[in-house]
């Protein structure tokens, strides 16, 4: 299935976005009041995409800039709160939340491809990778709002210049530098949600004289946390087994516990059994304080050398609750609480620790960033730069809360914890099968770079330039969970150990060949060399041709890689009781070949799963390409469409249980079983009692695309100056293919092929009001249907809009205020499901409408 009769729809939404602003700015277009026609020599700058120095002019590759006007316009407290609005993150960010492993980690996945696939940048360099979660990248929350200038997003490959991970684009991260005195700000937001609210506060300094300049600061946000009964779907109750309930053995079904007072935060439903509602207790969004200090500076040695410093260091704290422990437990053959003596067999029970109370954990991330360099002017031609880096990640988590499965059942023996009255037991019961689990974790990079630009001769359009350079780099990761988590004995908690180093040597160059002043080629490719895996060459060629002053044509071609992860490649074994869908099981289990039940509902089966490290991945690899059109109309109008194709082969891949089940029942159709995974069966009845899972390098994804841009700016005289941005991404195809076997992802749900967003500024003296239109557009999952039977609905989610508004005003002493208001109409995603939550979580918030007041004082 093609989506492309959906494209007309996206151009539709394009042009009626942007139709108001352009039809009524037309009328007020003014030509440009200057006639000076001094030839101007523009000056020659460093951009996101390239390491070679040029005009600032329309580049071969997109790049789109978010100043620090923009950033501000946002009311957002954080850099991964202004990148989740961006069209890039197609299907969504990842952001902290209860529940979740990676609790603080706040992340950037542009295209959809994936945050390990997207590269972000500080200045240029590698942002610090996360402990918690390596293979997923940088966290952005490591990165202080308050010292950003800009961020420039790269919507195309560019492994040829940076290296590994830069496939689905870049995102860089440009700190202030030219700041001179001092800036104040405190600002407070308030959501319609209880618990979401927001704070912000920075101080930010800067110095300079004829021969460097220094800038630092220090700030802090923090947003507190939501309980899920104070969101949209919160309302309804949890339905869990793992209330208080027992499996009968003369039935085959589960029950509620005879004699338990199924009431407060448990209830009884309509079958018998005692649920547990954890919406009741557990928090959605895990609260986040965020700290930072910062520095930079640099300084004018003398005429030719020049050196340069950055210092960050930013501490992230979250808190998250979830609900008490659920697990099974059992009462032993002829015990007091043995519902069903003389069958030779235990009681299982599916309990809620309720009583032991909610699980907490607290998390606390330090993260510091320390770089130094030198540039210096050898010749008239020739400039170096060289410098090092040291940055360490370092992650730590308590959790308070859970229980050691096996006390747990030594105090049911004993009669200590009485299943009909947990609540009954004494504190000094629960405190010897209680646990305060722990995991630390680091990610350590030392860095050595250093490279050398120079110009070659002339040429038609001017001098063709170059630049080459190498760079080192040491990674040190670990991630530790705590004994009894890693030994599997924990319930509520699982997790296993991972810990490795490697060294990576690299080698690259670009050539700027500019055959005219109208047409020019760039050729760049990079050798990176890994201790654990091996190596891969990246190249790429761009061109730009601009045959009018208004009109540039573009494109390029390249190839990437993803290395693998250090937590993939040296990951403990570890065990998870995994859910799946297979005919002999479910049959085994008394239910039909589908897993349905008498009642038409499918049940999927446990299975015990073993996944195993795989020391022997390889990288991924992509091909891509993308061409576009820049044009300028008239002054006031510039207009971009790129369109952008993707293919990643070798993709690293977690094989769970279900896709090995369904490579050993048709390996025509996915492919086989990779060699070391496998299924192990019970000889009689075939059900499954054994899955070894894990990583392996399998599959290709496949994607193409469009971006379109319009901007534009017009003096309105005596009624200010108004300006507007619109920004319109689509997908036209995402393809996942294994084996003979392609999933179509584009449009489906939680994968909108279309996201937008139009912002509109107007300035009027010291006044501005911004308004701001977000966009995703609607999703759509047919039915799946087995034997003729509706295992699964239709999904349908409707297109997306939420409009912000924010007013300004620039007061006489040197201060700004500002008042605005995010999703002003106060708009909820549907209550969709999607990924055990009841609305998509990557793609939405729920806070409701956010009314922000922010204060900038300067000096």
């Amino acid at each position: 299935m093609t989506n492309l009769k959906k494209l007309p729809n996206a151009i539709k939404f394009a042009l009626f976005a942007s139709a108001a602003s352009l039809a009524t700015g037309n009328a007020f277009a003014q030509e440009a009041a200057s006639s000076d026609t001094e030839a101007k020599t523009l000056d020659r700058i460093e951009v996101t995409g390239s390491r070679l120095k040029r005009a600032d002019i329309e580049g071969a590759v997109p790049v789109i800039v978010i100043d620090r006007a923009s950033i501000d316009a946002t009311g957002d407290v954080s850099v991964a709160d202004v990148l989740r609005d961006s069209t890039f993150a197609s299907f969504g960010n990842f952001k902290p939340q209860s529940g979740s492993s990676a609790q603080s980690l706040a992340s950037v996945d542009l295209r959809g491809l994936g945050s390990g696939r997207t590269l972000v940048l500080i200045d240029g360099r590698r942002a610090p990778t996360n402990p918690m979660s390596a293979s997923s990248g940088s966290d952005l929350n490591a990165i202080p709002l308050a010292a950003v200038e800009r961020i420039e997003i790269l919507s195309d490959g560019a492994s040829a210049v940076y290296g590994s991970d830069a496939i689905g684009g870049v995102v860089n991260v440009i700190l202030r530098k030219d700041f001179n005195g001092a800036e104040l700000r405190y600002g407070v937001g308030q959501t319609k949600v209880k618990g979401g609210d927001l704070e912000d506060a920075s101080a930010v300094f800067g110095i300079s004289s004829d021969r460097g300049q220094l800038i630092g600061g220090a700030s802090k946000s923090s947003r507190g946390m939501v309980f899920t009964r104070d969101q949209i779907g919160g309302q309804a109750l949890g339905v869990s087994l793992y209330g208080n309930n027992i499996y009968n053995p003369e039935t085959g079904l589960a029950e509620a516990v005879p004699g338990f007072d199924c009431t407060g935060s448990f209830w009884l439903q309509s079958n018998g059994r005692c649920s547990f509602d954890f919406n009741s207790v557990a928090a959605n969004e895990a609260s986040v304080d965020n700290t930072s200090v910062f520095v930079r500076g640099d300084y004018q040695i003398n005429d030719k050398w020049n050196v340069y410093m950055t210092a960050t260091t930013t501490k992230v704290e979250t808190f998250g609750r979830y609900a008490p422990v659920p697990g099974l437990v059992w009462a032993e053959e002829g015990n007091a609480q043995d519902l069903f003596p003389g069958d030779g067999l235990p009681t299982y029970y599916y309990h809620r620790f309720a009583a032991a109370g909610n699980r907490d954990n607290y998390t606390t991330t330090n993260n510091s960033d320390f770089l130094v360099g030198f540039q210096g002017q050898l010749t008239d031609s020739i400039s170096v730069d060289f410098g090092a880096r040291r940055t360490n990640y370092q992650y730590d988590e308590n959790g308070y809360g859970y229980i050691i499965q096996s006390l747990a059942n030594q105090a049911i023996d004993r009669g200590d914890y009485v299943l009909t009255d947990p609540f009954g037991a004494s504190q000094e019961t629960l405190n010897s099968f209680t646990a305060t689990i722990g995991r630390n974790s680091y990610f350590k990079t030392k860095e050595f770079y250093g490279n050398v630009s120079f110009d070659l001769f002339e040429m038609g359009g001017g001098i063709s330039n170059a630049v080459v350079g190498a760079e080192y780099r040491e990674d040190q990761f670990a991630d530790v969970y705590d004994s009894l988590s890693q030994a599997g004995v924990v319930l509520g908690s699982s997790g296993g150990a991972s810990a490795g180093t490697r060294d990576v040597y690299s080698a690259y160059f670009e050539w700027l060949l500019p055959f005219s002043s109208s047409f020019d080629i760039t050729l760049a490719g990079r050798y990176d060399s890994y201790s654990d895996y091996g190596n891969d060459f990246s190249p790429k060629i761009a061109a730009r041709w601009q045959p009018l002053d208004n009109l540039t044509l573009r494109a390029s071609y390249g190839q990437g890689f993803r290395a693998p992860g250090l937590d993939i490649l040296n990951q403990a074994d570890s065990f998870s009781a995994e859910p799946v869908v297979d005919r002999q099981t479910c049959l085994a289990a008394g239910l039909n070949e589908f897993c349905l039940n008498s009642a038409g509902r499918q049940v999927q089966q446990q299975v015990d799963t073993y996944f195993i490290a795989n020391p022997n991945l390889e990288s991924e690899q992509s091909t891509q390409w993308s061409a576009g059109i820049v044009y300028d109309p008239v002054d006031w109008l510039d207009l971009s469409l790129d369109y952008y194709n993707i293919e990643i082969e070798n993709s690293i891949t977690v094989l769970g249980a279900q896709a090995i089940i369904n490579r050993e029942l048709a390996p025509e159709t996915y492919g086989p079983v990779p060699d070391g995974l496998g299924v192990v069966r019970n000889a009689t009845n075939g059900r499954v009692l054994e899955v070894t899972a894990g990583y392996r390098n399998i599959g290709t994804l496949e994607t193409d695309g469009l971006d379109f841009r319009a901007n534009t700016d017009f003096d309105l005289g005596n009624a200010g100056r108004l300006r507007n941005r619109l920004t319109v991404s689509y997908i036209n195809k995402y393809d996942v293919i294994n084996g003979n076997y392609t999933t179509e992802y584009a449009g489906e749900h939680g994968y909108p092929d279309l996201r937008a967003n139009l912002s509109n500024e107007w300035t009027f003296g010291d006044f501005g009001v911004n308004w701001g239109i977000n966009y995703i557009g609607d999703q759509s999952t047919a039915a799946t249907v087995v034997g003729g039977v509706t295992i699964a609905p239709a999904l349908q989610v409707g297109g997306y809009a939420t409009n912000d508004l924010q007013f300004t005003w620039n007061a006489p002493w040197n201060a700004k205020i500002a008042l605005g208001a995010t999703n002003i109409g106060d708009r909820y995603p549907e209550l969709v499901p999607f990924d055990g939550r009841p609305w998509n979580f990557y793609l939405y918030d729920a806070y409701g409408r956010t009314v922000y007041f922010r204060y900038t004082q300067t000096f």
